[in-house]
This record gives C-alpha cells, sequence and structure tokens, in this order.
C-alpha cells in the first residue's frame, strides 16, 4: 500500500491505496506541537505500507516563527564589500506612504556575516582566488560561535563556482549543515540568490531533524521509503528535502494543485482552477492547456494584501514554485468585530487547538465553521460521526455579534469576497478570464463556498473531485518524481539544456521538462517560457508577454536562465468508478438559502449512482467534506465519482 500523508494546520489527512486500487482513508486533528504523534496514529491505521509520500509545512512554519521552533543559528560567507546585500536588499518600499515601514531584520546578524577576500568578474574569470589558510582560520574562529549551520555566497559563483566549492569544501570538514548558492541558486542578482542561500542554510537543520524523526517512526512500519512533496509540484527523495529544503515551503499547497492538473486531463478540462479551502486558508491556482502555472518568484516570512505578497516585506527565494494565492478564510477563520463595530472575517484562525467553538474543545471564538452549522448548511456530525459539532455553543457564540443567522450569513459574504480576490490573482490579473475555466472544489471547506465563487466570478461548472476533504494528500500520489537543474546566461542553448539534462541522471521511465527565463532587453524581470522548440523562443515569449501585459516590443529578447526537470512518471492510482444503479437513502433539514430557510435533501454522496442528477437546492455529506449545491444549480454524478456541477 502507497499512503499520503498531508499535515496541515487544522486537520491531519491520510489516504492510502493497495495493489488491488481499493483506497483507505482517515482524517484526525493536527497535533500543532508534535506533528510526528498524529502522523504515527494515522499510519497505524493502515498495514502493509510499501512507501509514503508527505506533504509538510514545517519550513513555512519556522520561517513564519511558528510551533516553537527556534531558528538555528546562521553565518553568512561572502565577497569582500558585499556582507550589507541582504540587509539593503532592493530599494522599493513595500508601503510607500508609511514613513514609519521597517524593514524585516535579516536572517543573519551582521557580526555573522564574514567578508571573503576573493572575487569573480562578470564573465567568470578568476581575479582572486581564495586562499585556504585565510578559510581554515575564518571557518575555525566561526565554531567559537555555536553557529549551527553556514551560508556561502559569493559575486558571479552562478557563472564560476570555483571559490564558493573551495570553501564548501573547508566548511563541509567542520559543519553538517553547508548552503552552497552555486548549488543552491545558480542565477544572477546577488540579493536574491544570497537570500535563497541563507533561508536553506537556516531550514536545514530544522527541516533534516524533522525528517529524521519522521524516519524514526517509519522505523516501527518496517521502513518504507518517503518522498516529500516539493513546491515545483514533484516529489524528492529524503536527501534531496535535507540538503535543499528550501523547495519545500510550498509543500502542502502543491499537492492539490498536481492532482487538479491530473484529474482535468482525465476529464477533457483544458483549463481549470485549482481552489483549496483547509481548516486555516484557502489557496487558488490554475491549469491553462492542461499545464500547471509555474513562478520562480516568491516571498517567505512576508505580509499579504488581498492574497497578493507585497514584494519587498518579506525574505525573497528563486526557486521554482506553483503558483498560488493564498488568502486567510478557512473553517476555523474567526468572525470578529472591530473598534468601529464593523464584522471582520480573520485573517486569525482557530486552528486545531483550540478549533472552532462548535467542536467543544475549548474555543471561544466564533469561526466560519460555527456560521455554517447555525445556517444549516453543515450536519452536526462530521467523518462519520467521529466528530459531534455543538451547535447550541455555536450560536451563543455568535450571539455575542449579534443576531446568529444575520452574523453568519454576513461573514459568509465576507470571506466570499476574499476569497473571490484570490482566484482573480491567479486568473484576471494574469490575462485570463475566470468564465473560461471549470472551478475545481476541495478541502475540507471548499465545496461548502464552490458556488458562492462561481456566481461572483461568472465560472459555470464546478469540479468536486471524490474525497475532498483528503483530495491535496490524494494529489500526491498522483505526483511524480520531478528534479530540478538550472544554467545562467547560457552560450549554446542544446548543448547547455543537454548538459544540464545528463546532470540529472537519465533512467528508461524519466523524461525532461525544459523552461527559460526569459525577457527583452533592457527589461529588469523574466518570464518563464516552457520550451518544446528552442526556435520557437521567442514567439512563445510574446504569445506570454502579450496575454499577460497586452503588448508586444520591437526589441531582441535575452534568456537569463535555463532550468531543466527530470521527471520519473508515478504510477497513477486508479479510482474505482460509483455503482451503475440504485437509489440513495435522503433525509432532509432546514438550511439557510437566500435569505430564507428552506427544507433541504440531505444525500450520502458515497451512495450515489454513476449518472445520478440532483437539483439544487440539495446538500451531500461524506466522510471528509460537505457539498452544498445551491438553487438554480444541477449536479450530476461522473467517472470515478467526480461530481460535475452546473447552473441549472
Amino acid at each position: 500500500m502507497i499512503v499520503a500523508v498531508d499535515v496541515g494546520g487544522t486537520f491531519t489527512d491520510f489516504i492510502g491505496i493497495d495493489e488491488n486500487g481499493r483506497i483507505f482513508t482517515y482524517k484526525d486533528l493536527t497535533t500543532p506541537k508534535s506533528p510526528e504523534v498524529g502522523v504515527k496514529k494515522g499510519l497505524e491505521k493502515f498495514s502493509n505500507i510499501t512507501e509514503i509520500v508527505h506533504a509538510t509545512t514545517i519550513a513555512t512554519n519556522a520561517l513564519l516563527g511558528q510551533m516553537n521552533l527556534e531558528l538555528p543559528k546562521v553565518a553568512l560567507l561572502t565577497t569582500k564589500g558585499f556582507k550589507d546585500v541582504i540587509e539593503i536588499g532592493r530599494q522599493n518600499r513595500p508601503e510607500l506612504y508609511n514613513p514609519y515601514f521597517k524593514r524585516r531584520k535579516p536572517l543573519v546578524n551582521r557580526d555573522l556575516r564574514i567578508e571573503i577576500n576573493e572575487r569573480i568578474d562578470k564573465d567568470g574569470n578568476i581575479i582572486k582566488p581564495v586562499d585556504e589558510g585565510e578559510i581554515e582560520d575564518i571557518i575555525r574562529n566561526i565554531i567559537k560561535k555555536d553557529i549551527d549551520s553556514i551560508a556561502i555566497s559569493f559575486l558571479h559563483s552562478y557563472l564560476n563556482p570555483v571559490n564558493e566549492k573551495i570553501v564548501g569544501d573547508i566548511a563541509k570538514k567542520y559543519f553538517k549543515y553547508v548552503s552552497i548558492s552555486s548549488e543552491i541558486a545558480p542565477e544572477p542578482r546577488e540579493y536574491e540568490r544570497t537570500s535563497t542561500t541563507v533561508i536553506n542554510a537556516l531550514l536545514m537543520p530544522i527541516v533534516s531533524k524533522y525528517l529524521e524523526s519522521f524516519s524514526v517512526i517509519l522505523s516501527s512500519f518496517a521502513n518504507p521509503p518517503l518522498f516529500i512533496m516539493a513546491s515545483s509540484g514533484g516529489l524528492i527523495n529524503l536527501n534531496e528535502a535535507k540538503s535543499r529544503p528550501v523547495q519545500i515551503i510550498e509543500s502542502g499547497p502543491a499537492a492539490g494543485v498536481v492532482g487538479v492538473a491530473s484529474f482535468a486531463r482525465e476529464l477533457g478540462i483544458k483549463n481549470a482552477i485549482s481552489f483549496d479551502m483547509g481548516g486555516t486558508t484557502a489557496k487558488a491556482g490554475t491549469i491553462v492547456n492542461y499545464e500547471i502555472e509555474i513562478t520562480t518568484e516568491y516571498e517567505v516570512g512576508g505580509s499579504a494584501h488581498y492574497g497578493r505578497v507585497v514584494k519587498g516585506s518579506g525574505y525573497p527565494v528563486r526557486f521554482p514554485f506553483i503558483d498560488l494565492a493564498e488568502v486567510s478564510a478557512g473553517g476555523g477563520t474567526i468572525i470578529w468585530r472591530d473598534e468601529a463595530k464593523a464584522l471582520r472575517v480573520g485573517p486569525i484562525s482557530a486552528g486545531a487547538d483550540p478549533g472552532p467553538i462548535c467542536y467543544g474543545r475549548g474555543g471561544k471564538d466564533p469561526t466560519l465553521t460555527d456560521a455554517n452549522l447555525t445556517l444549516g448548511r453543515l450536519g452536526e456530525k462530521l467523518l462519520s460521526g467521529d466528530l459531534i459539532l455543538d451547535k447550541p455553543s455555536a450560536l451563543k457564540g455568535l450571539e455575542k455579534l449579534g443576531d446568529p443567522i444575520e452574523v453568519s450569513n454576513q461573514a459568509i459574504d465576507l470571506a466570499n469576497v476574499e476569497m473571490s480576490r484570490a482566484i482573480r490573482l491567479v486568473t484576471v490579473e494574469r490575462g485570463y478570464d475566470p468564465s473560461d475555466f471549470s472551478l475545481f472544489a476541495y478541502g475540507g471547506a471548499g465545496p461548502q463556498y464552490a458556488l458562492d465563487l462561481a456566481e461572483e466570478l461568472d465560472i459555470k461548472e464546478v469540479i468536486i473531485p471524490p474525497y475532498p476533504g483528503l483530495f491535496s494528500a490524494l494529489g500526491m500520489l498522483y505526483a511524480d518524481k520531478k528534479y530540478e537543474a538550472r544554467k545562467a546566461y547560457p552560450k549554446d542553448l542544446e548543448k547547455d539544456f543537454d548538459e544540464l539534462e545528463k546532470s540529472l541522471g537519465e533512467s528508461p521511465s524519466s523524461y525532461f521538462l525544459r523552461y527559460a527565463d526569459v525577457r527583452y532587453q533592457g527589461q529588469g524581470w523574466e518570464l518563464v517560457i516552457p520550451v518544446k522548440d528552442i526556435k520557437n523562443i521567442k514567439n512563445d515569449f510574446e504569445k506570454i508577454h502579450n496575454s499577460i501585459y497586452g503588448f508586444t516590443l520591437d526589441r531582441d529578447i535575452e534568456i537569463v536562465t535555463i532550468r531543466v526537470f527530470k521527471v520519473s512518471p508515478s504510477i497513477r492510482p486508479k479510482i474505482p468508478c460509483p455503482k451503475n444503479s440504485g437509489k440513495p437513502s435522503v433525509h432532509y433539514r432546514k438550511v439557510f438559502f437566500n435569505d430564507e430557510w428552506i427544507n433541504t435533501p440531505v444525500y450520502n454522496r458515497d451512495e450515489l449512482p454513476l449518472g445520478y442528477e440532483i437539483e439544487g437546492p440539495a446538500i451531500l455529506e461524506e466522510y471528509s467534506s460537505t457539498i452544498i449545491i445551491k438553487p438554480n444549480w444541477k449536479s450530476k454524478v461522473e467517472k470515478m465519482g467526480f461530481l460535475r456541477v452546473n447552473r441549472g
């Protein structure tokens, strides 16, 4: 059996599939202070585990100062004259009209930034080689400062890494964790490259210790191989995750998008929006022409404005990430009133501990889950009865803010506005019309809000996958093994692409994906272009440039970086189709729709046969989620149990 484990902010999800195609699921509240405790408890529900794939938020949590994780002490070795590059950064102001704005504190204190007397010029020539004796003395002096990890970032090392490698080899004799920029982010822009290297150095001890403790857990399950979900949408092995942990920062959210891309192709849906709403946040991404949208620009630990990361407010990372927008709207998002008595939703979440009021675990603040329960959108039992919801307590909590029905209705409307912004960020702001896409809704809370968002954005079709509350875990079972290499300023494209592919190694079942970071000469930033034919790079670039910015220029293009992914396809699990016949049982409850209480049919989704149609209003309940079919919408059960919902 292959088992996928997704540790989220509120729930930890498990989904396994055996050699006969049978699927087994388990979902439980996350244990935030000791996530491995919840993982072990869940794995004990499965037998004969032969492989584990895992998505984790530990890297993100560490950078956000959560989970009681103390950041390691990092020393930065850099070219003489450049010790302050991570503090100077870029000169753009994230908050232009705020005279009191302060940048985030650098991740390495100034006294731990050590200048090395070396120099490589802009063409990669060695002007000043390193003095190995001097490096030995510097390293011995660093040891006295109780350092956990070393980051090495020299000027122009992406063109010639020789000086970095000499220093790195010496540092590795004394330190377990050494991060070298030419191995982590071999591309131009010394600030972004140094920041990426420092973040990688900072995460190495945390991620390594976490994965080692995870491996100890696996020892009681016959040590099945472990693969980690990367932010790029592929699986990487344990050694890769330990040496380049910077690539698992967005581990969890990437898994669901991979699942959407796989199933969209299976269903013949060319353009899809992934909408993942869990207990803490909601995330949106896009699949265009069956391909996941990728970005190489990302900031961690910064602030966000309506789902958009505020550039310059965090720490930049140069690594491939699935292009996602994220907002603070989940089932556990807290509803409150500000000083002007206006109703607000988020950004604070009740999380798993204590959770919403209705969970009965000590939560005092009403949440979106409490609101849905109050409006009848949720039943009083979740997880097939394993979680009993306390409706009277939810009502009392909402009464503190006003009339419970009015507050609940307004809070859901506010959450929908917030989440629709996230979808617009990955569609309208990328030059796409959301009405041309199908919306895949998943996460424990996603199917409750999907049709509200579809109406807001004029989306005509919503797809609810099987196991929506476990879908990110399911998506990992469809992820391929994926490893990346890159080169800056290529001189011979075909030769350089071939060399990158050779560096990743070939195997009979693998194939390669090629990308190029391209810009017009004179531009400051690049666009990531898939490369299928080197001769068409300029045409492909101009098509994408025109779709995003609405114009092209009569200029030559410049290829700043090329990158290659080696992809080893996984064995895709086959999800069984629902039975062909039968009549599902139904009961009724009052649900608040369109400002009135409607006696609404409630179905068990697992009982719905293939081809079965339901006209809204209706509620579909299952183990991991609740699906709301609004009035004037119609749903149909399709192959593999997918629910296709269209306007009636």
